[in-house]
């Protein structure tokens, strides 16, 4: 990610400067969270439980998921963005966060009325067991399930029957909270880049070109045929319009042409055609015997028993 020019290079005139996006710095104290900054945070979450034992329901530490059997492959431990202020968060730790310094290991307790809210016992539903069946769902205790848009779990099953609780399963719980900011944005480009996270993932596939009070996005590839992709992006929209203070957000898709690649085993094939399909086989050339002299003519026609003159 970019980063904010702090000090002029050596031998700069004092009226060069660097572009406007790169000396945009947070208003608030550096080292201090405000209402409005985007921060990174790092954390572990507990539920506190009426013995005073804890249970782990969320942490941002691979290595704690696993060790309380609480680890998912699908979902990158790492710290992650948000909006200070903005009800992104539980409000109890939403308002602890304004007012925390930067890198400091900070713990938290939250009532049920800062956390998720009470239960309500109207949202708590006894469904037919052959609802499920028929959707080749077989109901088990602790199952997530989604009925009529509902997200809920299933608490119990017995007699052709389920009982779902559609409640948020933090609703009623105090929760303890571990955490740590770990950094906060400063520049523009990191403060668009942090809302591309939170709003949709991948962050660094995006390329960034900002103006003065605008800013171009080309999208990675994978957008364009993202479902997910087409949902937030008006959420990441007006998010930087109101963070950012942007008038004009430009998506880009480009669609680049491979060029042509090389086919050695097609222009092979083409040379083998150009030559004659069938070559007469070549005549093999039989060396006469050379002509034998008169005399040895003559003396292989004589009889066997004429003599020549010389021998009478």
């Amino acid at each position: 990610m970019a980063r904010a020019r702090s000090k002029k290079s050596a031998g700069s005139s004092p009226k060069e400067e660097a572009p406007q996006r790169d000396l945009v710095m947070d208003a608030s104290e550096p080292g201090k969270v405000s209402k409005g900054d985007i921060v990174w945070i790092d954390y572990e979450g507990w539920i506190v439980n009426p013995n005073g034992g804890r249970t782990l329901f969320d942490t941002t530490r691979g290595d704690l998921a696993k060790k309380e059997d609480k680890f998912d492959e699908k979902k990158a431990y790492a710290e992650f963005p948000i909006i200070v202020g903005h009800g992104r968060i539980l409000s109890g730790l939403d308002d602890a966060l304004q007012g925390a310094e930067v890198g400091k290991d900070l713990e938290l307790t939250i009532p049920p009325e800062k956390g998720a809210g009470g239960r309500d016992p109207k949202l708590v539903e006894l469904r037919p067991l052959r609802e499920f069946l028929k959707q080749e769902i077989h109901p088990e205790v602790g199952m997530e399930v989604n009925v009529g848009g509902r997200k809920g779990i299933i608490t119990q099953v017995t007699g052709g029957r389920v009982r779902v609780d559609y409640n948020n399963p933090l609703a009623g719980k105090t929760i303890y909270y571990s955490y740590r900011v770990v950094k906060k944005a400063a520049t523009v480009e990191e403060k668009l880049r942090a809302i591309l996270e939170m709003d949709y993932g991948l962050p660094e596939e995006f390329k960034v070109e900002l103006g003065k009070a605008s800013a171009e996005i080309v999208l990675p590839d994978i957008c364009k045929t993202d479902e997910r992709w087409f949902v937030s992006k008006f959420r990441v929209i007006a998010d930087l319009r109101e963070m950012l203070d942007l008038k004009k957000v430009r998506f880009v898709e480009e669609y680049t042409k491979a060029p042509p690649k090389a086919e050695p085993a097609k222009e092979e094939a083409k040379a083998e055609e150009a030559k004659p399909a069938l070559e007469a086989p070549k005549e093999e050339k039989v060396e006469e015997a050379p002509p034998r002299a008169e005399e040895e003519r003559a003396e292989e026609e004589l009889p066997p028993d004429e003599k020549t003159p010389e021998e009478l």
